[in-house]
């Protein structure tokens, strides 16, 4: 098929031609499955939102980036309450991963099975971690993944070393490593997604976490899976194309169509097999903009999930500030799991600890609007910067929903005291070690980053909308790939699972589909589909 890069979209007359796939958004879920359905021979439409993001001076001005947000759209949301905000999305090629702090981790082997949590029971998943780990390895290598997860307790077996070594610490972060093991916890290296080698365009700069990267230095999903793929011939890229709809075939047991807002028109789009990766968010809002015949609240939504189970995460920011100035440009390189299964005399899950990008003073300032500047710079030139991380539990309660075109979510933070207590240990540990000031900000409910579990999978076709392949139980030719397939959150960046699972998805696509290569196992369809 015809090659339309971003900056070089042809006009097209009526309908397009019938790829063999259309995927939906390009992502951490479709770039990978982008990339690696070309490669096996089939031909790609991607529908893409937004535009590529430019690469100029503005991608690392903190004043452009957060108090502009420049890059993100401006679109408004409304709360449970019915207040509205601003949420945290991008919709560009690469789409958030072109912002995210590329830490690529995986979840733990225990994430995958039912959990007890203080507040609740985190659900297993449709397959277990060893069935999902030859993907995790294949996108450690996709992503060019720096890191060495064997000091790491927690980390799960592994067929094979990470890609590249750690990035290693700088100085000043060094020394809070060794401080860290003096109490006995056990840091290691922060897996990142950087192109930091020999011939790397990485420059270890301070404008990574939460900025686009000016030189291509971030391996993000863009550069390391749409570009590649548009290379091989077999991939159109459409920028500025919203998908409307999915149109019903008359059977109401496939997608027949398409609908898409592109060039000033609404074009039909038919294809073989349909991908959604728009993110938790939007891959459910084109569901229920579908509802036809048959699914009155949407499409794939027979088991009254689409929507449902909204998880983020419960997330805390830190700045751990002492007398001495911190000099740290690429401060990514730190993270600890001592607490992620409890602590002796708690039994339940709290969490994970990572570094996040060197905070600045215009950083501040954009969050809290009355900040001087001179105190907003004092604190950062003098803060060591911490998030944590502990999972929200999949409650029906919590979702996305659209009422008269508006976008409502509607969440109620829960499973919140294991998060209480990771973030009391970790102050007092940052308090041990030399940081008498520990200032913490728990993110809000509406914090929309890190979404997932709205088209959640599962084995049971009456309680979940997917299969272990990301099939829709309802319509055959439907899958959905992004991080609204996660029955659970963990307590770990969702980045490295989405598009492990993306890979797998691919695989499955192409054999089961299109005789391209070998199934992963005999199982075929979802059970209604059998």
């Amino acid at each position: 098929m015809t090659v339309i890069s971003p900056t070089q979209e042809k006009p097209t007359r009526g309908n397009a031609p019938s790829p063999d796939v259309v995927v939906v958004g390009s992502g951490a879920g479709g770039g990978p499955l982008v990339k690696q359905l070309a490669e096996l021979g089939l031909n790609v439409l991607v529908l893409e939102r937004g535009a590529a993001v430019p690469r100029e001076d503005d991608n690392w001005n903190v004043g452009e980036v957060f108090r502009e947000r420049k890059y993100s759209p401006f679109e408004m949301w409304k709360d449970r309450t019915g207040k509205s905000f601003r949420p945290s999305s991008w919709y560009n090629v690469g789409g958030s991963t072109k912002f995210f702090g590329t830490v690529m981790m995986r979840l733990r082997e225990r994430d995958f099975e039912a959990v007890e949590h203080a507040e609740g029971v985190s659900p297993a998943w449709p397959f277990s971690y060893a069935e999902l780990e030859p993907f995790y390895a294949e996108a450690e290598h996709l992503f060019g993944v720096h890191g060495d997860p064997s000091p790491d307790p927690t980390e799960p077996p592994r067929s094979g070393q990470l890609p590249h070594g750690a990035v290693g610490s700088e100085p000043y972060v060094a020394r809070i490593e060794e401080r860290l093991r003096t109490k006995g916890l056990h840091p290691f290296p922060l897996p990142v997604a950087v192109d930091l080698h020999p011939g790397g365009k990485c420059v270890r700069c301070g404008t990574c976490d939460g900025f686009p990267c000016a030189v291509g230095g971030k391996n993000d999903a863009e550069t390391r899976c749409i570009e590649p793929a548009l290379k091989t011939g077999r991939v159109t890229l459409w920028t500025g194309a919203f998908a409307r709809r999915l149109l019903l075939a008359g059977d109401g047991r496939s997608i027949n169509a398409i609908e898409v807002e592109h060039q000033d028109s609404i074009k039909t789009v038919s294809a073989g097999i349909y991908v959604l990766s728009a993110g938790a968010v939007n891959s459910a809002l084109i569901l229920m903009r579908s509802a036809a015949g048959a699914f009155p609240t949407g499409l794939a939504n027979s088991a009254d999930v689409v929507g449902r189970h909204y998880m983020t995460h419960n997330l805390t920011t830190m700045m751990a500030v002492s007398t001495r100035e911190n000099p740290t440009k690429f401060q990514k390189t730190l993270a600890f799991n001592d607490f992620y299964d409890g602590e002796p005399g708690y039994p339940f899950p709290m969490g994970n600890v990572q570094t996040l990008g060197k905070l600045q003073s215009g950083m501040l300032v954009a969050g809290a609007k009355h900040m001087p500047q001179v105190i907003a710079r004092a604190l950062t030139r003098r803060s060591f910067d911490i998030l944590t991380t502990s999972e929200d539990l999949p409650k029906a309660e919590n979702r996305v929903m659209l009422h008269g075109g508006n976008v409502h979510v509607s969440v109620q933070a829960n499973n919140l005291e294991c998060h209480r207590r990771l973030n009391k240990q970790v102050k007092g540990i940052l308090r041990d070690i030399g940081f008498p000031l520990v200032l913490a900000k728990t993110l809000p409910v509406n914090f929309t980053a890190a979404q997932c579990g709205t088209i959640r999978m599962g084995k049971d076709p009456a309680q979940s909308a997917l299969d272990c392949y990301c099939r829709s139980w309802d319509h055959r030719n439907l899958f959905v790939v992004d991080a609204s397939f996660m029955p659970t959150s963990g307590a770990i960046n969702p980045s490295l699972t989405i598009a492990a699972q993306s890979l797998r998805v691919a695989q499955h696509i192409a054999a089961a589909e299109f005789g391209i290569g070998r199934a992963i196992d005999g199982t075929g369809h979802g059970a209604r589909l059998a």
